[in-house]
């Protein structure tokens, strides 16, 4: 599983910097109240990008052992669904900006940040399609263990993820008044993600479709 594992590490990488829902949200309260709750916001979010990718390892695992049809299908709509993904991240850059910019009143308890980044991660559309659809272009269907295949990428996008989000959130803890007076350099930061989202949607449906 070597050669799958490398493309499927840096695949996961591309897509974990892109800031999303969770980079989002965790530069927001980077900039609202610094490292400290940057950084248990990404424990917490780390935590549901972990169970959801278990509960798809062990709900598609079995299908996608069966079915190869199945699984390009997924890839379809993953790709897809990237796309939109990255075009929505374009439409809305300057309101999500402006958003991450403006300070909250009351700083949460720590479980209370954890909680509300385990939420965030749990729910978050980009790793909800990454671990449907694009987990499955990197299973290598001939050594069979799908499942288990699919838990160990779970664990490893998790952890990467972790350290990711971290630094992303340590970084705007500490540039907090340098990114909450220029509304503009997050704006840049959301195409260049929706410019990334869109590319690597385009590129896991021509696979699939080649597949």
């Amino acid at each position: 599983m070597s050669g799958h594992f490398l493309q499927f590490f840096f695949a996961s990488l591309v897509i974990i910097i892109v800031p999303g829902p969770s980079v989002t949200f965790t530069i927001a309260r980077a900039v609202a109240w610094g490292r400290r709750v940057a950084v248990l916001t990404v424990l917490g979010n780390s935590l549901g990008t972990l169970l959801l990718s278990m509960v798809i390892a062990f709900g598609l695992g079995p299908l996608l052992q069966r079915s190869h049809w199945f699984s390009v299908a997924l890839q379809l709509l993953g790709g897809g669904y990237l796309i939109y993904l990255g075009y929505e991240a374009w439409r809305h850059r300057e309101a999500a900006a402006l958003k991450m910019t403006q300070p909250e009143t009351t700083e949460p308890h720590a479980w209370q940040i954890v909680r509300q980044g385990f939420t965030v991660g749990i729910l978050n559309p980009k790793s909800l399609v990454f671990f449907g659809a694009v987990f499955p272009h990197f299973v290598d269907r001939a050594q069979g263990n799908v499942t288990e295949q699919l838990v160990v990428f779970g664990c490893v996008f998790a952890l990467i993820a972790f350290c990711s989000d971290s630094t992303w959130g340590l970084i705007a803890g500490t540039a907090r008044e340098w990114l909450a007076n220029a509304p503009h350099r997050l704006i840049r930061m959301r195409v260049v993600a929706a410019a990334v989202m869109v590319t690597l949607g385009g590129l896991i449906l021509l696979s699939a479709l080649g597949a």
